[in-house]
């Protein structure tokens, strides 16, 4: 019963720890983005074309043009998420990301993505140092 609690606290960590990497993304705070990454990081990612990213650069790249969009507010949801333990330091987490914005023009766009990501424990803190995103879909309603 104990380690059922305990795997399901980790599991939990896990989840939250990803939830906060991307508000970080969503607000484009580099800082506290890459206090969670391992500097060799390492993506699949529309962004790369079909390359394997390895570090921050390219990622740092995009926080550094971040433009809110005209959003007037932004909603980031992980749905149905999928945490497997890999061990004491490790764990891969699997969902779908809801982006939701509004403009200031009241139109809203939902975008969606499929995610996986691979986090390591080290020195006590948990670590992103993979991870895959595949192309999204957008929706948009214009307002009544």
């Amino acid at each position: 019963m104990l380690m059922r609690i305990l795997r399901w606290t980790k599991k939990r960590m896990i989840i939250s720890i990803t939830q906060s990497l991307l508000d970080f993304i969503s607000a484009g705070d580099f800082e506290s983005y890459s206090k969670l990454c391992d500097p060799s990081l390492t993506a699949f990612e529309p962004e790369a074309l079909g390359h394997l990213v390895t570090g921050m650069d390219f990622h740092q790249f995009y926080f550094d043009n971040h433009t809110p969009r005209g959003s007037k507010s932004v909603q980031t949801s992980l749905v149905n998420p999928q945490v497997h333990l890999l061990g004491e330091d490790a764990a891969s987490i699997a969902y779908i990301r809801l982006i939701q914005t509004t403009d200031k023009s009241g139109v809203v766009s939902t975008q969606s993505f499929e995610e996986s990501r691979v986090w390591h424990k080290r020195e006590g803190r948990w670590q992103l140092v993979h991870f895959h995103r595949s192309g999204g879909r957008l929706t948009t309603k214009t307002p009544a």
